[in-house]
């Protein structure tokens, strides 16, 4: 069977059909989901009921993987999963739900901001691969908003305006936003603010996009609450809903987004029900901008 897709967002978005995520797939059905993602920006591949190895395999056939090391509150030795997968449950070690006052549930909850992941890395992530394991039941939804149809929109005083600011993004930024300042002096050190341009361009497409995040908390050479009100603009502009795609989860749903050209967000479900996601990550092309000290 023939991988097909089909749009389901307003500009960008596609579900896909043909692809068993159990199995192999062909250097044909890998070119496909490459030429797919730089399309759709986003695929929805349901009814996938794999096992870790099999994301795993799934992940390394599209590019080479991002390890999550030191990018959230979890100790090494409360790992839940290999690093080979970013734990974006709400669920610890032993599998149970972390009490609604925890200081790593707290921090994950960030996540509900508009961002793009590892931007707060110095070269951030090219496509996220996240799977569905156990949905609460209701509410937990993901939030995708494109980019690069946002940027189009802007007029051209503003895109004359932005084409060389470079941005500084850490998790201490983004955390702030929601008044988690809980940070301990290694914590601080390990989520040192790395620098990105706030305009990129797509290396396969060619298409030029915002690069925004919650992680951006800085304009370098603009004072700092000039720089954070500019870029709570631009995302206020970025997220109008015909620039939005929001998913409803459920179980055995794998779905995969290009952050060269995305942001999303994570929406609110009950606190006391767990929500086993699991994402896989592959490595972005390069640093956006050049990190002086």
């Amino acid at each position: 069977m023939s991988i097909k897709t089909r749009r389901i967002g307003p500009c960008f978005a596609a579900e896909v059909e043909g692809v068993d995520l159990r199995t192999p797939l062909s250097p044909e059905e890998i070119a496909a989901i490459h030429a797919g993602m730089d399309e759709y920006a986003v695929l929805v591949f349901h009814d996938q009921i794999i096992d870790d190895e099999q994301q795993l395999a799934y992940t390394r056939c599209l590019g080479e993987m991002e390890h999550a090391i030191g990018t959230s509150l979890r100790a090494p030795d409360e790992y839940r999963l290999p690093t080979t997968f970013a734990d974006v449950s709400n669920l610890d070690k032993d599998n149970k739900v972390f009490a609604r006052d925890d200081r790593r549930r707290l921090f994950a909850i960030g996540n509900r901001l508009w961002h793009s992941d590892s931007s707060f890395k110095v070269v951030p992530a090219k496509y996220s691969i996240l799977h569905a394991r156990s949905v609460p039941s209701k509410g937990g939804n993901t939030e995708f908003a494109h980019m690069p149809a946002a940027y189009d929109a802007l007029d051209a005083a503003t895109k004359a305006e932005i084409a060389d600011l470079i941005c500084e993004h850490s998790q201490m930024y983004s955390r702030q936003q929601i008044g988690f300042f809980d940070f301990t002096d290694e914590e601080r050190a390990r989520f040192a603010p790395v620098r990105q341009r706030l305009v990129r361009t797509h290396p396969s497409t060619g298409r030029t996009s915002l690069y925004l995040s919650s992680h951006a908390g800085a304009i370098v050479g603009w004072p700092v609450p000039e720089a954070r009100i500019f870029l709570r603009d631009l995302v206020e502009h970025a997220t109008q809903r015909q620039f939005v795609y929001a998913h409803r989860w459920t179980v055995g749903d794998l779905v995969m987004w290009d952050n060269r050209q995305t942001m999303h967000r994570a929406r609110p479900f009950p606190a006391h029900e767990p929500r086993d996601m699991r994402r896989t990550t592959l490595v972005g092309d390069g640093p956006t901008a050049a990190q002086v000290a």
